[in-house]
């Protein structure tokens, strides 16, 4: 029985790690109440385009915290760098939607579609 479990529990616990390192793909899209990533990226352009800033500087408060949920699934099996340039980008379009800067808006939420696509790839 000793040699059983001397074998068992570092496979089952390497086989755990191993899962969870790569579950970002799993763990990633956010469905709830309609809200996703990409889906409030293009909202914020749209928003964007028609100068309608209001909409897009509270789209963007709704994207930061669709975020801040999704970090917490993803934080073990996405790079480090990947997270906190996304939480960058998001960071730079509030002030860039505050000043009312479309073409760093577009930069913004361009880079950080990038970083989406990239998280956990």
């Amino acid at each position: 029985m000793r040699k059983f479990l001397v074998i068992t529990i570092p496979i089952v616990t390497l086989t755990i790690f191993i899962f969870i390192m790569f579950s970002s793909s799993i763990l990633k899209p956010t469905f709830k109440n309609g809200n996703s990533i990409p889906e409030s990226i293009q909202s914020i352009i749209q928003d964007i385009e028609l100068e309608n800033w209001d909409a897009a500087n509270s789209k963007t408060d709704k994207l930061k915290i669709t975020w801040e949920k999704v970090i917490k699934k993803v934080q073990f099996s996405s790079e480090r760098d990947e997270i906190n340039s996304f939480s960058t980008n998001i960071a730079r379009l509030k002030g860039s939607i505050k000043a009312k800067d479309q073409s760093n808006s577009y930069s913004e939420l361009n880079e950080a579609l990038d970083h989406w696509t990239e998280l956990g790839n």
